[in-house]
This record gives C-alpha cells, sequence and structure tokens, in this order.
C-alpha cells in the first residue's frame, strides 16, 4: 500500500513540476541557450529529487565516469535512465529514437538541445544523418550516449545490440564506456507501481577504438548486463 500511495504522489508532483522544465526549455530555445539547456538539466534533476524524496530510490555509481568526450553505451530498463543523462553527464548527445522528437513542446526542445534522433527504419542514409550531428556535438566537447539494445527491456534481458551501435562506434572514433543499470528492478518500463531501494549505474572498462565489430559488441554487451547476473 505504501508503494502505491508513493507511486501516486511521485506521478502528480513529478509530472506537475515538469510542465515548468519542458515550457522553459522549449520557450528557451529561441532567445537563450544557456537557459534552455538548465532547463533540460533542472527537469533531469527534478526527476532524481522526485525519486529520492517521495520515492524512497537512491542512485550510486560504482567506478569512475571519463572527464573527456567519450561514446557511453547504457543499458536501457525504464523511463529512469532517459531522463537522467543531463544529470549524470555534461550536457550530454543521446542517440534516441526519432518518436520522441514528435512529443509537442519537448521534441523541438530535445532537438534544440542536441539530442540525436534515430530512425531504426532508415538504413544508410539515417545513419549518415545521425553522423553528422554525432560528429558536431563531439567537436562541441559533448558526450555521445546511446543505448545499444535499442529500446527499454524486462530486468534480466539481455537482447543482442542493434546494429547502429557498432556503426556509429566505427564511424565517429570515440573509446566507449559500457554502463550497466538496474533500474527495471524498481522503476516500471510503463505504467506500474514504483519500489523503493537503490538504482545502481555500474561502470564498466573504457574500450579503445579500432576494435572489430564482434570483439567491441561482445565486450560492450556482457558490461552492460553486468548486473544482470
Amino acid at each position: 500500500m505504501i508503494a502505491v500511495i508513493r507511486s501516486a504522489a511521485y506521478i502528480v508532483i513529478f509530472y506537475t513540476g515538469s510542465v515548468f522544465f519542458v515550457v522553459t526549455a522549449f520557450l528557451a530555445q529561441w532567445f537563450s541557450i544557456p537557459l534552455m539547456q538548465w532547463a533540460v538539466r533542472g527537469w533531469s534533476r527534478w526527476q532524481y529529487a522526485c525519486y529520492r524524496r517521495i520515492l524512497s530510490i537512491n542512485v550510486k555509481i560504482e567506478g569512475e565516469l571519463p572527464q573527456k568526450p567519450v561514446l557511453y553505451a547504457i543499458k536501457h530498463e525504464s523511463m529512469f535512465e532517459t531522463i537522467d543523462m543531463p544529470r549524470m553527464f555534461p550536457k550530454p548527445a543521446v542517440v534516441t529514437k526519432k518518436e520522441l522528437f514528435d512529443i509537442p513542446l519537448w521534441g523541438p526542445a530535445a532537438r534544440a538541445y542536441g539530442m540525436i534522433p534515430v530512425d531504426r527504419n532508415g538504413g544508410a542514409a539515417a545513419l549518415r544523418a545521425m553522423l553528422v550531428l554525432a560528429k558536431k556535438m563531439i567537436a562541441d566537447g559533448r558526450p555521445i550516449v546511446i543505448f545499444p539494445e535499442g529500446t527499454r527491456v524486462a530486468p534480466g534481458s539481455q537482447p543482442p545490440l542493434q546494429s547502429g551501435f557498432a556503426g556509429l562506434y566505427k564511424l565517429i572514433n570515440l573509446p566507449v564506456v559500457p554502463i550497466a543499470v538496474d533500474s527495471g528492478t524498481l522503476s516500471p518500463r510503463k505504467a506500474g507501481i514504483w519500489k523503493s531501494g537503490t538504482i545502481t549505474y555500474k561502470v564498466g572498462e573504457e574500450l579503445p577504438t579500432g576494435l572489430p565489430r564482434a570483439e567491441i559488441e561482445a565486450r560492450v554487451h556482457a558490461a552492460i548486463n553486468a548486473l544482470n547476473v
């Protein structure tokens, strides 16, 4: 019963507060990029605060995050890590499905912030468009974030990586830092009840550029699933 009450309170408070940050980001994109970036990061911090204070969910990081642009490959189990990225990293450029850019207000703000849309059915043309944006973000000193499994998966699931990950890795020439996360054990993938506890990010070994496709995919797959064994 406590979990149900907490979840209901979270939904009301988080989404009510989100309106301020999303509207601010949407409006600020035309007159103040710093304000727009503040609003995006503020929304991320707002979620984090609501998780801690309303849901009694703590977040910990095992390992060290590098202080340089890299390609972060992250496990994806819930909406939590999608929104948490601007809190975790300095102005990350997150590769995400293009359908999210159709969301009113948030879609245009996300594009202006530097999120990178990916069309899973777009083939080579979509990969080239993603590459152009990724290289622009790298030139600005920003890290690239990708969820290489392509979508949210249930805890314990270990689907193969999407082909776009290997293509991006090869073409942008950045080292990869894989990160496991177990958010799905506490945060539902869709509608549901949140549980109290601790969400863990486990930072894996930095992987160099130039590895063969089979090797980079195998090592990233193992690392992002380190909390599922």
